[in-house]
C-alpha cells in the first residue's frame, strides 16, 4: 500500500509472487525518457544525496538522479567506482 502522497502512487501497481510464494503489491516498471544533464564519473566516495544536494540544493531529490538511470536500485549506482552516470539538470 503506498501513501497518497507518495510519486509513485498514482502509478499502476500489479500483485506478483516472491520467490517464497509470497504475495506483494509492486509498481509496474516505467522507462523514463532520456534526461539533459551532466556526466559524473563515480568515485569511491559519492552519495546521492550530497549529489541532489550540490546540484538541486534539497538532499531529499536525489531520487532523481536515480530515475535518471538504468540501475532499479539506487544504491547500485554507486557501487562501481569511475562508472559514468546522469545527473539530470532539474
Amino acid at each position: 500500500m503506498l501513501r497518497d502522497n507518495s510519486r509513485y502512487a498514482r502509478l499502476r501497481q500489479v500483485t506478483v509472487s516472491t520467490r517464497a510464494g509470497r504475495e506483494v503489491n509492486a509498481v509496474v516498471l516505467r522507462r523514463l525518457p532520456p534526461t539533459a544533464g551532466e556526466r559524473h564519473v563515480v568515485a569511491g566516495n559519492d552519495c546521492l544525496d550530497i549529489m541532489a544536494q550540490r546540484q538541486y540544493s534539497d538532499a531529499t531529490r536525489f531520487w532523481h538522479v536515480a530515475d535518471a538511470n538504468s540501475e532499479l536500485e539506487a544504491r547500485n549506482l554507486l557501487e562501481t567506482p569511475n562508472r559514468v552516470i546522469q545527473v539530470p539538470e532539474q
